[in-house]
């Protein structure tokens, strides 16, 4: 992938007033503040007209008053999960004509969704873990009962909506299966129940629509929970992944299919399961990547020499790609 450079002096001026939304109504509101605090304080230091907007409601009239009471040129999403991920935020900017960074209405909402984006994996020649879906209504009239499968244990039982692991649980027996189902649904009305693979846990970053090296993945306790995510120490990253070049290759164009399927813009991060024999399965697409300093997709940006500063100059030009007829300020030199 090609590092462009940018022009700051130049983007900075295109930028105007940056509204950096963070915080949201979801589980995962605490990693969203971190991740917009980085942001905040990397264009705010460089000289940036910026302010942090704390959004505390998916109410859209609330929302509507708090952007516009900033009267911002553009909008940096740092919003992970509900209403921030889900195409709720962007539908809303797309509303009152504020460029945003990132994907869009439709690609946000099918990443979100991962029993839907599985399917939509599938259907396009994507590697994907088989998976039975089941809704919570479904799951209370049947008196609380399980349905059987045909994978064999270990499983993995998620929420189809939520991020940053929240939700998740390897169960590795038919004893505690309930409980793990139960616990997803604590989190959303819908949840999967799927096979695990095993293999090499690595993730992709895209930026510019294009891959960046993959990250390998190795949690101290076995298991990338909220826990080994979000705690220092409890997880090692290989930047980039140990990995032949062909394989490396495969797992990168993986990725970008993933991408692209979604219709996602600009930039996105693709959790992937590289299996024993060397086929990857994607696990699903973020279209707000982390940005806390444990975060994966700035590692992958450093690998190539983009800082932390760039990289958010790089998110946030997707706003003006998409507003502005795809006008680019990077420097092609």
């Amino acid at each position: 992938m090609e590092n462009k450079k940018i022009d700051q002096a130049e983007f900075q001026k295109k930028c105007g007033k940056i509204g950096i939304l963070m915080g949201g109504p979801s589980s995962e509101r605490d990693i969203s503040l971190k991740s917009g605090s980085a942001v905040y304080e990397a264009f705010s230091t460089s000289g940036f007209e910026t302010v942090a907007i704390d959004i505390q409601t998916d109410n859209e009239a609330a929302n509507i008053v708090t952007i516009e009471e900033q009267r911002i040129a553009c909008a940096f999403i740092a919003l992970h999960g509900r209403f921030g991920e889900d195409g709720g935020i962007q539908s809303l900017l797309d509303r009152i004509n504020v460029p945003y960074s990132g994907s869009g209405v439709d690609a946000s909402r099918l990443a979100m969704d991962k029993s839907v984006s599985s399917r939509l994996f599938a259907a396009n020649g994507l590697h994907v873990a088989q998976h039975i879906v089941l809704e919570k209504d479904m799951f209370v009239s049947s008196g609380g009962r399980v349905p059987t499968t045909c994978f064999d244990f270990p499983l993995v039982v998620k929420p189809a909506k939520h991020g940053s692991s929240i939700g998740l649980s390897i169960v590795t027996s038919k004893d505690s299966l309930a409980h793990a189902v139960e616990f997803a649904f604590a989190f959303d009305e819908v949840i999967l129940i799927e096979e695990y693979i095993k293999g090499r846990e690595l993730t992709v970053g895209i930026l510019d629509d294009r891959a960046l090296p993959p990250i390998e993945i190795v949690p101290a306790k076995g298991i990338f929970d909220y826990e080994a995510k979000y705690s220092k120490g409890m997880t090692e990253y290989v930047v980039p992944a140990s990995l032949p070049l062909p394989v490396a290759r495969k797992v990168q164009e993986a990725a970008e299919h993933a991408h692209r399927i979604l219709g996602c813009f600009g930039y996105s991060r693709v959790d992937i399961i590289l299996r024993e024999d060397n086929i990857p399965f994607v696990l699903e697409v973020n279209t707000i990547p982390g940005l806390t300093q444990t975060s994966l997709l700035p590692k992958a940006a450093r690998v190539i020499g983009i800082d932390f500063l760039n990289l958010c100059m790089r998110m946030l030009n997707t706003a003006f790609l998409r507003s502005h007829n795809k006008t680019n300020v990077f420097d092609r030199s």
